[in-house]
């Protein structure tokens, strides 16, 4: 496995072009305004610390690409994984594209493979922080003519977050991959709305492992409002997530989990809590 060492000046896309499979890609503080695909496997990015090493950049739904179309949620991202088995270490990654209300949905980070990991890193938007593939049915049909088919991938693909932060308003942590989230802080940022979502999880029925956050901390900054947030709602039936052993700020709603507006989704929906919060909605599990 080699060890490649790179400055702030160079373009890190042209570095993961030529890195070979398994390459340990060592990045050093400062800020990188850079976007990314990995498409490489096996690639390490090893920053000098989640608050030290940043890969930033400022892409939104509503800002056109370079042929006059918007660029849609699934190509706001900063970062892009599309290749097996790539790590993350101590560094973070982040969208600052601004306001969701005007802008739309901004992703930080899009994983698009299987065995995916970060560990130690920390995960920074507002609206659909960190998409988590693949895609629903509908949506790989819709945009077909538009994402490449490396961001429409099909079939079980996994991830694992360990010990990072991940921060965001709406629908923060979404999508139809397998993702375990062990030790985490999760943080609800205010974006002006009063209303915030955690979860928006859209697996397939046939699915048995969804989005599992084991011992995290669920908290907020001090201008998200008492009792606004929910952990979860169903972006698609069968959408599938389980807490276990976390514990909540002030911040998150008493019925934890919200049915997806007027829809009927709380009767497919698959969403565990462990140990019971009194007060939750029926249909939690």
């Amino acid at each position: 496995m080699g060890r490649w060492r790179i400055n702030l000046n160079e373009n890190l896309q042209d570095v993961l072009d030529v890195a070979p499979p398994g390459t340990v890609i060592q990045l050093p503080a400062g800020v990188f305004r850079q976007k990314i695909v990995i498409r490489t496997p096996r690639i390490i990015l090893l920053g000098a610390g989640r608050d030290r090493t940043k890969l930033v950049f400022g892409d939104a739904a509503r800002r056109m690409d370079k042929v006059g179309r918007p660029l849609g949620t699934f190509r706001s991202f900063t970062a892009a994984v599309t290749a097996e088995n790539v790590t993350l270490r101590g560094l973070t990654v982040a969208n600052d594209a601004g306001d969701p209300a005007h802008l739309g949905q901004q992703v930080a980070l899009s994983v698009c493979a299987d065995r995916f990991v970060m560990e130690d890193c920390a995960l920074a938007s507002t609206q659909d922080t960190l998409f988590l593939g693949p895609l629903p049915p509908d949506l790989r049909l819709r945009y077909r003519d538009l994402l490449p088919a490396e961001l429409r991938r099909e079939g079980a693909l996994s991830a694992r977050f360990a010990d990072c932060r991940i921060a965001g308003s709406v629908d923060f942590i979404f999508g139809g991959g397998r993702a375990v989230f062990e030790s985490c802080q999760i943080l609800s940022v205010f974006d002006g709305r009063d209303r915030g979502y955690v979860a928006a999880p859209s697996h397939d029925r046939d699915q048995a492992e969804g989005f599992r956050f084991s011992r995290c901390r669920f908290v907020c900054e001090k201008e998200v409002p008492p009792q606004s947030v929910y952990l979860a709602r169903p972006w698609r039936d069968y959408g599938l997530a389980v807490f276990e052993d976390c514990t909540y700020g002030p911040h998150i709603h008493p019925a934890g989990f919200d049915p997806w507006g007027t829809t009927a989704r709380h009767e497919t929906a698959r969403f565990y809590e462990t140990p019971g919060v009194p007060g939750r909605v029926e249909w939690v599990r």
